[in-house]
C-alpha cells in the first residue's frame, strides 16, 4: 500500500490493473485502518478517473457472491448517497412503489454513512433480515416482486472497509462504486449521483454494456429527482435536462423532503408516506422517480402512464402490502 499511496500523493493516477489489484488486497484485509483511511481520503480530494473506477468495479464484481436472476427482468433503483441533503429515503420508497406495479426490483444498498437512514437501515427497522442465499432472494422476488441485496453480504471489500467508512462518516469512492456492482447484474438500472461528473462516469461505463439505464443528477446536488430543481438524465440514447415544470410538476422547497434527525424519525416519515398519508410534495417526488424507473424498463411507456401506475401503487397501498409481504416471507 505504501507504494500506491506514494504514487497518489504525487498526484498520479492508478492504472485500471493497479486499481483492481488494490481493491483485491483490501478485500483480503492486507491493510490497516490508517492505510485504508489514507487511501480513501485521496479520492475525496480529487475526482476518480474512468480507469480507476473501472478497475475498482472489476475487482468488486469478480470477488462478489454472484446471483443468477436471469429469469427475471429486474431493475435496481439506487443512489450514491453522499449528497449531504438528508432527505427521507426516496430510492427505497421508490423501489417498493415500482414493485407494487408488478415490476421486479433487485435493490442493492447499504447502511447510511452521510445521512440519517440508508436503505439497509430502513429495511432493518422493518424487521427484514439480510441474506445472500439465492434461493431465498428468488422466492422474495417471485412472491413480493422485490428483494434486497445488502452490499456487505456480497462484497468482501465493502465489508473490510465498513468500520473505516463509518469512522470517516464522509462519502468515499465506495459511494460511487455501490450502484455499479449489484451482484445480480440487473437488466435495468435507475441510478442517482451526487455530482454531474460522477453521472458522466457512470454514463461512460454503462453505455458499453447491454443494459437499460437512467442516471439522474439534480442540478442542486441531489442524487435523485428531487423536484427542487431541474435535473440531468443520462440514458443509452443520450442526455436531457428536465425541469419539474416540464413534467407538469410544481417546484418544491428542500424542507419538504427532509428526512428527520434520527433513524426512528426517518422510519416514521417512510411509514407515513407508505400508508398513503404523505404530503403532495413527498408523494410527487416518489412517484416521479418511480415513473422514470418504469420508463427505463419500458421506453415506450409515457411519463403520464408510468406516473399513474406508480400513483395507483402508492395511494392504492400496493407498495405497503409489498413491504408487509417481503418481511413476512423470510
Amino acid at each position: 500500500m505504501k507504494e500506491i499511496l506514494d504514487k497518489l500523493y504525487n498526484h498520479e493516477r492508478l492504472s485500471k490493473s493497479e486499481a483492481k489489484q488494490v481493491l483485491q488486497d483490501i478485500a483480503a484485509e492486507k491493510f490497516n485502518e490508517a492505510h485504508l483511511a489514507s487511501f480513501m481520503t485521496v479520492f475525496m480530494m480529487r475526482p476518480i478517473s474512468v480507469e480507476e473506477l473501472a478497475g475498482f468495479r472489476d475487482a468488486l464484481k469478480e470477488l462478489a457472491i454472484q446471483l443468477d436472476f436471469s429469469d427475471f427482468n429486474t431493475i435496481d433503483i439506487v443512489g450514491t448517497g453522499g449528497d449531504g441533503k438528508n432527505t427521507f429515503n426516496i430510492s427505497t420508497l421508490t423501489s417498493f412503489v415500482v414493485a407494487g406495479t408488478g415490476q421486479k426490483v433487485a435493490k442493492h444498498g447499504n447502511y447510511s454513512l452521510s445521512s440519517q437512514s440508508g436503505s439497509s437501515d430502513m429495511l432493518e427497522s422493518f424487521g427484514y433480515q439480510f441474506t445472500n442465499d439465492e434461493h431465498i432472494l428468488k422466492h422474495q422476488l417471485e412472491k413480493a416482486n422485490i428483494c434486497f441485496l445488502h452490499a456487505p453480504k456480497f462484497h468482501p471489500a465493502m465489508k473490510a472497509v465498513g468500520p473505516t467508512r463509518k469512522a470517516l462518516a464522509l462519502k468515499t469512492f465506495f459511494n460511487i462504486l455501490g450502484p455499479l456492482v449489484n451482484p445480480s447484474s440487473p437488466k435495468n438500472h435507475f441510478l442517482g449521483t451526487y455530482n454531474l461528473e460522477v453521472a458522466r462516469l457512470y454514463h461512460y461505463i454503462l453505455q458499453e454494456e447491454n443494459s437499460n439505464y437512467g442516471i439522474i443528477h439534480a442540478l442542486d446536488g441531489y442524487d435523485e429527482i428531487s423536484l427542487t430543481s431541474a435535473f440531468k438524465i443520462f440514458t443509452k440514447t443520450g442526455e436531457k435536462l428536465i425541469s419539474p415544470e416540464d413534467l407538469g410538476m410544481k417546484r418544491i422547497q428542500q424542507s419538504a423532503i427532509f428526512g428527520g434527525n434520527s433513524v426512528s424519525e426517518a422510519a416514521t416519515i417512510f411509514k407515513t408516506i407508505l400508508d398513503g398519508n404523505g404530503t403532495d410534495s413527498q408523494n410527487n417526488v416518489v412517484l416521479t422517480n418511480a415513473a422514470f424507473a418504469l420508463q427505463i424498463v419500458d421506453e415506450n411507456k409515457t411519463f403520464e402512464t408510468a406516473f399513474e401506475e406508480a400513483k395507483n401503487s402508492l395511494l392504492g397501498l400496493k407498495a405497503k402490502k409489498i413491504v408487509e409481504k417481503l418481511v413476512s416471507i423470510q
